[in-house]
């Protein structure tokens, strides 16, 4: 898949990511640790021709520009998309408050929390 600037291709790019996710949820359902959703999304997204940055380090910086403290995110997909893998009961405010932390210390505009945990496949799709 290659991707341009355009907001068309971020749309078609959480497209993907979403349905590549509902597919993993249909084969190992809930049950397993984050990380096994991790791998599994990175490697699938990957065999589809994507780059998945995984645990990608966002540094939070002062207006001066002096670092005050680093994020790991669960995974960059093609350098514009974060996308943080949970396996919980259900998508809470502390997920939100967490994606949006995320967005702004990376300066990214998209991010996409997906729930692994739950019976049903969650996903929501934040832009700042």
């Amino acid at each position: 898949m290659t991707l341009g600037e355009g907001m068309e291709d971020i749309f078609r790019l959480c497209d993907v990511v979403r349905e590549t996710a509902f597919d993993i949820h249909r084969y190992l359902r809930s049950g397993h640790f984050e990380k096994v959703y991790e791998n599994a999304l990175a490697h699938r997204l990957r065999s589809k021709g994507l780059k998945v940055d995984p645990q990608h380090q966002l540094l939070v910086r002062d207006e001066d520009g002096t670092v005050l403290g680093h994020y790991v995110a669960d995974l960059l997909i093609e350098g514009v998309l974060l996308v943080e893998v949970k396996a919980s009961v259900t998508l809470g405010s502390a997920d939100t408050a967490q994606i949006l932390g995320y967005l702004r210390a990376s300066g990214l505009r998209h991010g996409l929390p997906v729930n692994f945990g739950a019976q049903r496949l969650q996903i929501q799709k934040f832009i700042v």
